[in-house]
């Protein structure tokens, strides 16, 4: 009997259209035989619908906002739609960024009953949470970025000009700033000079109330998937290569030569093994499941400094994730196989919890 899978797509966030990519994508590689899958989209304005489940994808999913197309959540029985309850074996969610890898959308189906892939409502927290995720990685000693958080609240004209001279002070020149919760690259920039710093945080704050401040790092921006509940492995690490200033959004998903992505990375053999080893560790620090692609800088004298973790990261036919898995002997279909199971086994520990006491 095929096992009734649910892809959850598009969502609320700037990250909209690269999820309809991921989703085309997944859907694409899915074994039809084992899965009958149903296409769940997002709309902008966060109404969910069903959609068609079409015989040929190139490239991009639709979203079909029509009335009777419209979800209804039942917790703890299913989602329905036209009179029909749908009982998901796992959703598979493929909601990039906010209100979908935030820990919200996680939160939701938690509270529904609902297996699903990858982190828990906490671990996606975290993971975006860029100031939490490096304050964690800190205290098991894990070598990140020298940072500083900026706050909304009280980011005011009158001390302005001493947070600027602060974060300059401690941190240098030049600089990157960046929405501390906002999805990949979304509001990020980088400031090369004093009279630059004030646009770019008050244009990573539109994002969010807290923006992080980094030491801009020279090296060799590398990445390596993850993927394990309590047992977890890393696969082969890839270097990205921007031909943009920097690896900004438009690199990550829309631009095909945005970047050169070399898999296994050009980095020595020994590096190679010690960084799977990090992003294991970072994975385990922040307790995600699932699955996840951890992102570093490699210097040149070898040293390997953690930048962030990306917990829905991006399965498009230029994303980086699946490749690396690929190379590393796990073929797209039979990780997508992979983590289903593990949203079930997850589902099952979650389960076997007492939430009351009588």
């Amino acid at each position: 009997m095929k096992k009734e899978l649910i892809l959850i797509y598009g969502g609320r966030s700037g990250e909209h259209e690269v999820s309809l990519r991921s989703a085309a994508s997944v859907f694409n590689h899915l074994d039809k035989s084992r899965y009958d899958v149903t296409l769940m989209a997002v709309s902008k304005d966060g109404l969910w619908y069903v959609q068609d489940n079409p015989s040929d994808i190139c490239g991009t999913l639709p979203v079909l906002m029509e009335k009777e197309r419209l979800v209804s959540l039942l917790p703890m029985q299913g989602l329905s739609c036209r009179g029909e309850i749908i009982k998901p074996y796992a959703i598979f969610p493929l909601i990039h960024g906010t209100f979908g890898e935030d820990g919200t959308l996680q939160g939701l189906m938690e509270m529904c009953g609902f297996p699903y892939v990858g982190a828990t409502t906490g671990g996606s927290y975290l993971g975006m949470d860029k100031e939490m995720a490096k304050i964690i990685w800190q205290h098991h000693q894990i070598d990140i970025i020298p940072f500083r958080t900026v706050r909304r609240y009280g980011y005011d004209g009158a001390a302005r000009e001493s947070i600027h001279e602060q974060l300059i002070t401690e941190l240098g020149l030049p600089l990157f700033v960046k929405p501390s919760t906002a999805g990949s690259s979304v509001g990020v920039s980088r400031v090369d000079s004093k009279e630059q710093l004030e646009a770019a945080l008050l244009f990573a704050l539109q994002f969010d109330t807290k923006a992080i401040v980094e030491t801009a790092v020279k090296g060799k921006e590398v990445e390596c998937s993850v993927i394990g509940n309590h047992e977890t492995e890393a696969y082969t690490p890839g270097e990205v290569a921007p031909t943009h200033a920097f690896y900004d959004y438009e690199a990550k998903y829309l631009d095909p030569d945005g970047a050169a992505l070399i898999i296994p990375a050009d980095i020595e053999g020994e590096t190679a093994l010690e960084l799977r080893s990090i992003a294991r560790k970072a994975y385990e620090a922040l307790d995600l499941r699932g699955f996840a692609r951890v992102d570093f800088f490699v210097e040149e004298s070898g040293r390997i400094i953690l930048n962030e973790v990306n917990t829905i990261p991006g399965f498009t036919n230029i994303s980086m994730f699946s490749m690396m898995c690929e190379v590393g002997g796990l073929p797209y279909p039979a990780m997508l196989d992979r983590l289903i199971e593990l949203a079930r086994e997850q589902y099952a520990e979650r389960s076997a919890l007492k939430f009351s006491l009588k």
